[in-house]
């Protein structure tokens, strides 16, 4: 029986190439067949990746009941399929708070505080002794940046960096913050994108103590392109509000040059946000400095609000 491996709703390049990755890895050491497979649609960003490093595009997967699967970049089961409690979970590669899923046998798990979940994925390829293949050391390596924003986010580690340079050298990439920039550019294109479609690019549900909690992130190179649209991406979030049984949703527009967000925020009660941290919100909007990672620097804060 093949396994799939597997990231969240709403793939990044983090849990895209996470699939690939640990499915090659697992190929080399297990009799099963471990399948990359994915929640959605691939995003412009994994696209540039893939592109880069001929990789192919996972196969999708909606419903993984009575399915063997292995899961990488989260573990909380609002994240994965409606019937993932029906699945038979192998294993989990993480880089993020432990979710909510359990299982009813022992399972492999790498959880580790660093930057990316295929800064793990290089760690397990080490401890199993296998060597990595040029192109997916070029998609760990370009997966890294991108978690990591180019080494700039809190949760960035001596181990991010150490194997960012490791990979690059695997992958024969000279200049790997060039190409790292040429991968933001792509992602920070908004030209023909609805509202939805940004709020919801990278976008995660919380369940923060029976209050479902939305936080999307837009990571860019200039976010003043989108001082036109703030308007109307509050209004589509109140629509996400509504449609999804929501108490908050929150956007965060990251500015990776200036090295911080702006918050944009619809609530039923503002004041949570704003306690959260430690500011008072102008028009539904507020400037936080230095905040770059929703895993480490807003979803602790605004949790214990709740």
């Amino acid at each position: 029986m093949s396994v799939y491996v597997f990231g969240h709703r709403n793939p990044d390049s983090d849990s895209i190439v996470g699939a690939i990755s640990i499915a090659y890895l697992k190929n080399q050491v297990e009799d099963e067949e471990y399948i990359p497979a994915r929640q959605g649609e691939i995003s412009a960003e994994t696209e540039f990746i893939l592109d880069k490093f001929d990789g192919e595009v996972p196969v999708l997967k909606t419903s993984v009941a009575g399915e063997k699967v292995f899961l990488v970049d989260d573990s909380d089961s609002l994240l994965f399929q409606d019937d993932i409690k029906e699945a038979t979970i192998l294993g989990i590669v993480d880089h993020h708070k432990l979710g909510d899923l359990t299982t009813n046998a022992p399972l492999e798990m790498w959880v580790r505080p660093i930057g990316c979940s295929n800064t793990v994925v290089y760690e397990m390829y080490r401890s199993y002794g296998v060597e990595i293949p040029k192109n997916i050391a070029g998609m760990m390596m370009m997966a890294i940046l991108s978690d990591t924003v180019i080494f700039k986010s809190p949760t960035c580690t001596k181990v991010d960096t150490k194997a960012v340079k490791e990979l690059a050298e695997i992958a024969g990439v000279e200049d790997y913050k060039k190409l790292a920039m040429e991968m933001f550019i792509v992602k920070s294109a908004v030209d023909g994108a609805s509202a939805r479609d940004l709020n919801t690019r990278d976008y995660k549900e919380f369940n923060m103590n029976g209050s479902k909690v939305g936080v999307g992130q837009l990571e860019m190179v200039d976010i003043t392109v989108l001082e036109p649209r703030e308007e109307e991406l509050l209004e589509d979030m109140k629509k996400m509000k509504e449609e999804n049984g929501l108490h908050t949703v929150l956007i965060l527009l990251t500015d990776i040059m200036k090295e911080g967000s702006k918050l944009l925020v619809v609530s039923d009660d503002e004041s949570k946000i704003e306690a959260a941290f430690n500011t008072k919100l102008e028009n539904h909007r507020v400037w936080l400095d230095k905040v770059l990672s929703r895993k480490k620097q807003v979803i602790p804060f605004v949790q214990p609000q709740f």
